[in-house]
């Protein structure tokens, strides 16, 4: 098991996958079960921050109405 703050989103994602599919299976010890959904909800939070911050770093090409172009921060309100 990898360090979560050492984790790709990809690589945390992949795990993740890995974890549920697992966890559909049913084959695991309630103890197994237990500790992979612990550590599924912590990759899923990770993956969300990193979502969170590349959200975050999205810009927009702005084009004025004398043709400078710009960039602003991305509106992301859902």
């Amino acid at each position: 098991m990898n360090p979560l703050e050492t984790m790709s989103f990809e690589d945390a994602l992949r795990e993740l996958e890995t974890i549920v599919r697992r966890l559909e299976e049913g084959k695991t010890s309630l103890e197994e079960a237990m500790t992979a959904y612990e550590r599924g909800a912590a990759l899923r939070a990770h993956c969300e921050k990193k979502l969170k911050d590349a959200r975050l770093r999205v810009e927009h090409i702005v084009v004025g109405t004398d043709g400078t172009i710009t960039t602003k921060p991305a509106d992301l309100e859902d």
